[in-house]
């Protein structure tokens, strides 16, 4: 039977965040700032809901470094 080492606590372990729920950040954002993080590759999406948000995100920010926009034609 091997018995593992001792390990010692180190006093940076305290220092470690803590894991976050990012869906819950984004719902609390949602509800109490209006702020909407929403992902283009999220599967609750259907399809229509994913073009609108490209078309969004083109128009406020730009189209997505290293991916060819699917429909052609580009924002500016």
């Amino acid at each position: 039977m091997k018995i593992p080492p001792a390990r010692y606590p180190s006093p940076l372990g305290r220092m470690q965040a803590t894991p976050m729920d990012v869906e819950a950040t984004k719902r609390q954002g949602w509800r109490e700032q209006h702020i909407l993080v929403i992902s283009h590759d999220d599967e609750r999406l259907d399809f229509l809901e994913r073009q609108l948000i490209r078309s969004i995100g083109e128009r406020l920010y730009g189209q997505s470094l290293g991916q060819g926009h699917p429909m052609g034609g580009g924002h500016g």
